[in-house]
């Protein structure tokens, strides 16, 4: 498809550990460059509805945690769905936008989801941020074209001694990154 992908690491992930991997969220292509960018085995967390979907939704729904954010009852059952996968040494991937923005965002805000699973579980956060996935495969149509695709790993955000109280710093950090990046790739 012309996609030339590369990623830069601040911090490597330990292939023996469990991480929460966070990126934002931008194009069809984001789960592939996650695929490719992260070594460590990891389930993606997605929503119920993209399960539908003709043919990648076999997939999904047979390679993802899925959630129905209307539902607390499901969104309690990821919990305990995830917590399995981590006791098996996964780490678990969220795009904590919880959906694509729309295309004059240029990061949307995050949801609490992937924080208090990660405080819960005491595992460190990993912000990945992609850089150019909205100008190769955006969700326009006819928009995009072949080029490089940029994932920067960034270092790590422990949540050892942390408590849900902090959940919303721990999103506001990690959020910032991300944005941060963003800005400096979209200058």
């Amino acid at each position: 498809m012309g996609f030339i992908y590369k990623t830069e690491r601040e911090q490597t992930p330990d292939v023996k550990k469990s991480y929460m991997f966070i990126a934002n969220h931008t194009s069809m292509t984001d789960i592939m460059l996650m695929l490719v960018s992260v070594k460590n085995p990891f389930v993606f967390v997605g929503k119920k509805e993209l399960a539908k979907i003709p043919l990648f939704g076999f997939f999904y729904k047979r390679t993802c945690i899925l959630v129905d954010r209307s539902s607390p009852k499901s969104r309690q059952a990821v919990f305990l769905r995830a917590q399995k996968r981590l006791k098996a040494g996964v780490s678990i991937c969220i795009f904590p936008e919880g959906g694509v923005p729309e295309e004059h965002i240029l990061l949307d805000e995050f949801k609490d989801g992937a924080f208090r699973l990660a405080i819960n579980h005491q595992i460190p956060i990993v912000p990945i941020t992609f850089a150019d996935n909205k100008k190769r495969f955006s969700y326009t149509f006819f928009s995009g074209g072949p080029g490089k695709m940029r994932a920067k790993i960034h270092k790590f955000l422990s949540t050892k001694g942390l408590s849900i109280n902090d959940t919303k710093i721990l999103n506001d950090r990690a959020r910032s990154i991300i944005l941060e990046e963003l800005k400096v790739f979209n200058k």
